[in-house]
């Protein structure tokens, strides 16, 4: 009889105190508004996430303009034919070069007309102190363009060119 008393007063003790027995097999309520809340907010994060990396949703008058792109002038220079710097024991080597330079508008065009003895003896007077090692590979050619774009702007100033571009390259 010990035996029963003690498995009757541990039910006692996880009976509710209001006499009403526990439903088995039920949630509370406040557990699944919890869970339907958490999958709320999961649900409406997923789905926001996706409609930003798929790049949103209304793509009709909402797009924007594209940018406007000015076409690319291009500015011709004569041809330039220069011996280059050698040792004195060593045969004289030629370079011969056609360039073209690209401008931001069309202005700038007519603008350095009047301006191409000053840029052919600029190429001149730098050419003609290159060595035919100053030429060698990619690196080497890449220089001369970019010291080829200082000193071009250096003798257009204010102006600028964008680039100087090779339209041919003959080291003889």
């Amino acid at each position: 009889m010990a035996d029963k008393g003690k498995k009757s007063e541990e039910a006692d003790a996880t009976a509710p105190e209001d006499g009403e027995k526990p439903a088995k097999g039920k949630l509370p309520i406040k557990l699944i508004a919890m869970a339907a809340g958490g999958l709320l907010v999961l649900g409406g994060g997923g789905f926001g996430a996706y409609k930003f990396l798929a790049g949103g949703g209304d793509h009709g008058d909402h797009a924007p303009a594209a940018p406007v792109v000015k076409p690319a002038v291009f500015f011709d220079v004569p041809d330039v034919l220069v011996n280059l710097s050698s040792a004195n024991n060593e045969r004289t080597q030629y370079l011969k070069v056609k360039v073209v330079l690209e401008l931001s508008d069309a202005k700038l065009k007519e603008q350095l007309t009047p301006l191409m003895p000053r840029l052919l003896d600029m190429f001149q007077t730098y050419l003609r102190e290159l060595r035919p090692t100053d030429l060698d590979g990619s690196a080497g050619l890449y220089r001369l363009k970019e010291e080829l774009t200082r000193r071009v702007n250096a003798s257009i100033a204010p102006n600028r060119v964008n680039a100087v571009l090779f339209k041919e390259i003959v080291v003889q």
